[in-house]
């Protein structure tokens, strides 16, 4: 690599840093107003036009803010965890593409390279568990560990059926694969376990167990203040952003209708804008949906956390696997395997949703105290 070109790569990282730290402060600020009007209320409105700039206003509060150490704390694990919990998150941006230009290094294996790095986040979190010195800590560092480890195999299983399905793991290949169907109508049961399993890999609501303020008051993070807390959200956010951008590149056509529009008519000008602008709206649209959940759901407890992952989401995993494999093999019509996958999904979630209404006893014995506590009154 000559000088010039490794000049011009420090340039585009520190320009993807630029606009991940902008597209954070949209996302803070989007989840805001999403959340205000789900619960009936306006959200931000104070600082700036509708409330634009309070996530800005909050940035120079929390970089401002006093770092505040636990005398017990183990300082240089302590330090260096938030560390360890971002860089994995912004090196995953290093090989996702927003359109067949518009990206740092297009990688043969990027898929791969993505993978990887999505799971070294768990160190950080268990390390900040474990260097604060707090009993509270430490239990959100090995949920984070259990719960991240948990979740992680059903994310690396459909990323595995999709590369088997496609024979590629370059994103830019996949895109194109789906120009004329997308792979959420060939595999829903992949973009269900995708979906999901990324959600927990974030700790977003309804799996936001290891930090969960109820239980854990803070999980890993209720030692840390200031800049070093802010960087934990800043990782969580850029990830969040990662899931939803990784889902439109995978089940979601990433860039493919306008490629296909422009290919058609003849390659106008400003396609590559086109092409961007069409996976930015894909993105934020998945973005909107994960805000969505977290204003619905309530948050699992430990034990269903872990059910779903280990008797749901693994199995399905290792399920969708194998029927890709065999129409991969057998060389199936796509709109078979479409139909396999719905039926798939289709049993288990009836399945399910019948163990859980065959023991009604426990609901009975809760009617039965609410009735006598009315009776009382």
């Amino acid at each position: 690599m000559t000088i010039a070109e490794f000049g011009l790569l420090n340039l585009w990282v520190s320009g993807l840093l630029l606009v991940l730290s902008v597209v954070v402060l949209s996302l803070i600020y989007l989840e805001r107003k999403v959340l205000g009007r789900l619960q009936m209320r306006l959200g931000p409105m104070r600082v700036g036009p509708y409330g634009t700039l309070q996530t800005i206003a909050d940035a120079i509060k929390l970089i401002t803010k006093e770092d505040i150490q636990p005398e017990w704390a183990d300082k240089r694990v302590y330090w260096v965890a938030p560390v360890l919990v971002f860089i994995p998150a912004f090196m995953v941006w290093i090989a996702i593409p927003f359109s067949s230009r518009v990206v740092v290094q297009d990688l043969d294996l990027g898929l791969f390279y993505v993978m990887a790095f999505l799971v070294l986040s768990i160190v950080g979190l268990v390390m900040a568990g474990w260097g604060s010195a707090n009993k509270y800590a430490v239990i959100g560092g090995l949920r984070a560990a259990g719960q991240l480890v948990s979740y992680e195999i059903p994310v690396i299983m459909v990323v595995a059926g999709i590369a088997i399905f496609t024979q590629s793991l370059n994103l830019s290949y996949i895109v194109d694969q789906q120009s004329s169907v997308p792979f959420i109508i060939v595999l829903p049961l992949g973009l269900f376990l995708f979906f999901v399993a990324g959600l927990a890999e974030l700790g977003r609501t309804p799996f936001d167990i290891y930090e969960a303020e109820s239980e854990v008051v803070g999980g890993p993070f209720v030692e840390y203040s200031g800049a070093h807390w802010a960087v934990f959200f800043l990782a969580e956010y850029v990830s969040t952003f990662a899931i939803a951008a990784l889902t439109a590149l995978l089940f979601l056509g990433g860039w493919g209708w306008s490629a296909s529009i422009q290919d058609w008519v003849g390659h106008p000008v400003g396609s590559e804008a086109i092409a961007f602008f069409e996976m930015f709206i894909k993105t934020y649209l998945v973005v909107l949906v994960i805000f969505w959940i977290r204003g619905t759901f309530p948050r699992f407890r430990i034990d269903q956390l872990m059910a779903l992952g280990w008797k749901v989401m693994v199995p399905l995993s290792f399920v969708f696997v194998l029927l890709v494999a065999f129409a991969t093999f057998y060389a199936w019509p796509w709109w078979v395997l479409s139909i396999t996958n719905v039926l798939v999904l289709g049993i288990m979630g009836w399945y399910y949703y019948k163990r859980m209404h065959q023991d009604p006893a426990p609901f009975s014995i809760v009617l039965h105290s609410a009735r006598k506590v009315r009776d009382a009154r």
